[in-house]
């Protein structure tokens, strides 16, 4: 099974930082989350995205999410795979040279990538996505497209994969961002 790296900051997605984490544990393999600043044990804050008919998404505390590595310690030569979560942390954790360069490690070396919501805004950053078919939060889709990449409208359930890039817009993707970034680990 795959060892996959994850990128979290405070204010993550609840639902994005915790399911992909378990989800991904449960099919066998070894998530090992991170966040910049902040060693294995420490917590990030998540927040609570919902959509509940207003012009955007509503947001409320979450939980406390444990991190299970150190960030200083990460070596993404030493991972298979990259998941993004979204929330507000990659609006943050773009302007971090060091996460930019894990997240360029894994586009630049087409190792598989998941990322969800406004992990977008954390690709857009780091590498150009120049021909490439990418779904996002639509509040997203002018960095998408700024960064050279084809936004895809989804529904909020569906994903795409192109190449070793799967992308969806929101957490109501889960099944299948989910399925489909599990068909490029295996």
């Amino acid at each position: 099974m795959a060892k996959i790296l994850l990128i979290a900051g405070d204010f993550v997605e609840d639902y994005e930082i915790m399911v992909p984490f378990q989800a991904l544990q449960a099919m066998g393999h070894d998530v090992h989350a991170i966040c910049p600043d902040k060693r294995e044990g420490d917590s990030v804050k998540t927040a609570i995205h919902d959509f509940e008919g207003d012009q955007t998404y509503s947001e409320k505390p979450g939980h406390n999410f444990a991190l299970n590595a150190t960030f200083a310690d990460t070596d993404p030569a030493a991972y298979d795979a990259l998941v993004v979560p979204g929330g507000r942390a990659p609006e943050y954790l773009r302007l971090d040279e060091r996460v930019l360069d894990i997240v360029r490690h894994f586009m630049t070396a087409d190792k598989p990538v998941a990322a969800i919501c406004h992990g977008a805004q954390l690709l857009a950053a780091a590498v150009s996505l120049e021909g490439r078919r990418v779904s996002a939060y639509p509040a997203c889709a002018p960095e998408v497209r700024l960064a050279g990449a084809n936004f895809v409208d989804l529904e909020v359930t569906q994903a795409v994969t192109c190449g070793k890039l799967v992308t969806a817009p929101a957490w109501p993707a889960h099944p299948e961002w989910l399925r489909q970034f599990h068909a490029l680990l295996t």
